[in-house]
């Protein structure tokens, strides 16, 4: 041992390869030989200590790798992991380079399936992270990627869950540790680094980023309960520390993020029809897909002032996957979370994110119209699938979504037969309700939609107040004199301009249309109903019909009463006017008296509004609808609705000079009734009196 270190290295090239040969012999007496020999050596050279720039320790300690690789005995691993955990506990402090061997080792015994070894190894790397951090981190800095490498291998081992909690615990730890030892990072050199990194991003480089890679990891490989904690912890990092990120590490930050999306992405197209894979597919978009979308949009906003110019159109297309999955919950989750993005941060909008997100409403309303809905129709041997199932994955309340009119369909006791029906393959009958499911899901995704653009236009709850209060003054009959409520300043709309309103209005209309054509389509929805697209209920889709073109109305009308927006009338004219006249007209041409009572709040909101406008802008509006609603009083109408139609009338008799109100009667007429009534009185005195006589 008196030789110095170059000569041990020049002898340790050809003694550290027979101690490899020798340590992963077949014969396990062997191989404890190599392992003794192999510790006496390296305890004896650690306690020499390493000079600076000597990285000796790293040679030496290397064949202990090798072996815990290489070697599947358990017994001989067992031996390795004690002769290691033993220089650790007796000799941490003349350990300097060979930290990284020490951590590679417990690594590859994080995955073992021997509970001794794995929690030995654990104990140490717990010993490490704890204790010895604190003391001499200034020498493991290097290592220190290394440790979180294990740490995550711990997590990831699903035979000892205990194990893997607490791993998940100690990254936690470390992450603290670096938040209150940044200037470690900044005082080490890193002189192995070909390239070398500026002083700023060593603590991303070698501290933040292999926590935060090493969490998604976890989250991307561990079963339910690891990967939902791994995930808490993840983003809990990023909100408590990220403060303390420079701006150009987010963009790094957010690739990481995302890419917990992107093991699931990976396996779209890979034994997509076992179902196990099914399975394991709907289990993680309804747990983790959904736990880090929501987190994902809390960061986004809680930091939105320094990533919104790097990632937002990144974040818009990962919202926009995960609705377009044809997976209802997951689905909503993605419509609310860019719902509650754009009215956290709406009034930090500029002029490109209110373009991104009105491109991405557009693109999501034109990839999840159901189209087939108006098409499809049974193979010519298929009469009925009275015998399958409703798809599994529909939300119940779906039928109280599509089926207004009808609600819930009667309860179905026939069985759920998987064998061929009236001579069906059951193949055909298995594509036919995978085509049913999502189509049903795109009717829901519309309606979230439509809800969606309202909530971010005039907020949450803002649209039910106008209606209740306009319905209010309906029925007392007050609406002449009617007080509209005040508009919620929380909404975006006055953040809008007529460009972005524009393009959501056309998916509105689009929506509404497309709703109204299925609607008339007798023929369609009874092909549907018989081959049991919702169950028993024959579909509609009179929500969305209606709601879809409440809220146009609702955003027009707020245009073109604002004088604030006054240069935008005229456009707004071009399209309310038409659109008016088309509403009118289709109503009367409806025949179901479900159908019409379910228009009943967009016909009050028309009217009410109608009857708002200036006298020269009503000229305008009722020119060519005034036949058609005249016609209006030949149906059957609900209260509400003729009150509002009444007063709508009276404002047109007033503005065409039909009625005077309040004509004033002449003198003459005043006295001659004046005289009358004192006359009229003098005679009930005579004749009462002329009773009290008799």
């Amino acid at each position: 041992m008196g030789r110095i270190r170059l000569q041990w290295s020049r002898i340790w090239q050809v003694l550290g390869d027979h101690i490899n040969a020798v340590g992963c012999n077949n014969v396990q007496d062997i191989s404890f030989f190599a392992v003794d020999s192999l510790r006496q050596l390296a305890t004896k050279f650690i306690e020499k200590g390493e000079l600076p720039n000597f990285h000796f320790q790293k040679d030496f300690l290397r064949p202990f790798e090798h072996i815990m690789k290489c070697n599947k005995a358990g017994a001989v691993r067992d031996m390795v992991v004690r002769c290691v955990a033993n220089m650790v506990h007796s000799q941490a402090n003349n350990i300097k380079s060979g930290w990284t061997n020490i951590f590679t080792v417990f690594h590859l015994a994080a995955a073992d399936q021997d509970e001794n070894i794995v929690e030995l190894s654990f104990q140490t790397v717990g010993k490490i992270t704890t204790e010895l951090y604190e003391k001499q981190f200034r020498i493991m800095i290097d290592s220190f990627q290394d440790s979180i490498k294990c740490l995550s291998e711990f997590a990831c081992n699903s035979l000892f869950p205990d194990t893997s909690m607490e791993s998940i615990r100690l990254i936690r730890r470390c992450a603290q540790f670096i938040s209150t030892h940044s200037n470690l990072f900044q005082e080490q050199t890193m002189e192995d680094q070909p390239n070398k990194i500026p002083d700023t991003d060593r603590i991303w480089i070698k501290g933040w980023f292999p926590i935060l890679f090493e969490l998604s990891c976890i989250v991307s490989r561990c079963k339910l309960d690891v990967r939902t904690r791994g995930l808490t912890v993840l983003f809990d990092i990023v909100k408590s520390y990220g403060d303390q990120f420079e701006a150009h590490w987010w963009q790094d930050l957010f690739q990481v993020l995302f890419r917990i999306f992107d093991s699931m992405k990976l396996k779209q197209n890979s034994d997509e029809d076992l179902p196990d894979r099914v399975a394991a597919k709907t289990e993680w978009l309804n747990t983790t897909c959904n736990h880090a979308l929501y987190a994902l949009t809390d960061v986004f906003s809680q930091y939105f002032a320094v990533v919104s110019p790097l990632l937002l159109n990144d974040l818009f297309a990962q919202l926009q996957w995960c609705v377009q999955q044809d997976n209802e919950q997951l689905a909503r989750s993605g419509i609310s979370c860019l719902e509650n993005l754009v009215l956290s941060n709406g009034d930090k909008f500029n002029a490109d994110s209110w373009d991104s997100l009105c491109q991405c409403l557009h693109d999501l309303f034109s990839s999840t119209t159901p189209s087939q809905l108006l098409t499809w129709s049974p193979a010519p041997h298929t009469s009925s699938m009275s015998s399958s199932p409703r798809p599994p994955s529909v939300d119940p309340t779906l039928l109280v979504d599509i089926d207004s009119d009808i609600g819930y369909p009667p309860p179905r006791h026939h069985s759920n037969r998987s064998s061929t029906s009236n001579g069906h393959p059951n193949n055909e009958l298995s594509n036919t309700r995978q085509l049913f499911n999502v189509l049903s899901v795109k009717c829901v995704v519309q309606l979230e939609l439509i809800q969606c653009i309202d909530n971010i236009v005039f907020y949450p709850a803002a649209s039910k107040k106008e209606d209740a209060a306009f319905l209010s003054a309906a029925q007392s009959q007050r609406s002449a004199n009617f007080v509209p409520p005040v508009h919620d300043s929380r909404g975006i709309f006055k953040y809008l301009s007529l460009h972005h309103l524009s393009t959501l209005l056309d998916c509105l209309i689009q929506a509404h249309r497309f709703a109204r054509n299925f609607n008339s389509n007798q023929e369609q929805r009874n092909i549907l109903w018989k081959s049991n697209f919702i169950g028993n209920a024959k579909p509609n889709l009179m929500k969305q019909e209606t709601q879809a073109l409440a809220c146009s109305l609702r955003i027009m009308f707020r245009v073109y009463l604002e004088d604030d927006r006054s240069e935008s009338w005229l456009e707004v004219e071009k399209r309310l006017i038409p659109l008016t006249h088309e509403v009118i007209e289709y109503f009367l041409s409806l025949s179901a008296e479900t159908h019409s009572e379910a228009w009943t709040s967009v016909l009050i909101l028309l009217f009410t509004q109608m009857s708002r406008l200036k006298d020269d802008r009503l000229k305008v509006f009722v020119g060519p609808v005034y036949n058609h609603l005249c016609e209006y009083w030949m149906l059957d109408l609900r209260p509400e609705v003729c009150a509002v139609l009444r007063n709508l009338f009276v404002r047109i008799g007033s503005v065409y000079n039909i009625v005077v109100q309040n004509v004033p009667q002449p003198p003459s007429a005043a006295v001659q009734s004046a005289d009358q009534q004192q006359s009229l009185k003098h005679h009930q005195v005579v004749v009462n009196g002329d009773l009290h006589r008799s």
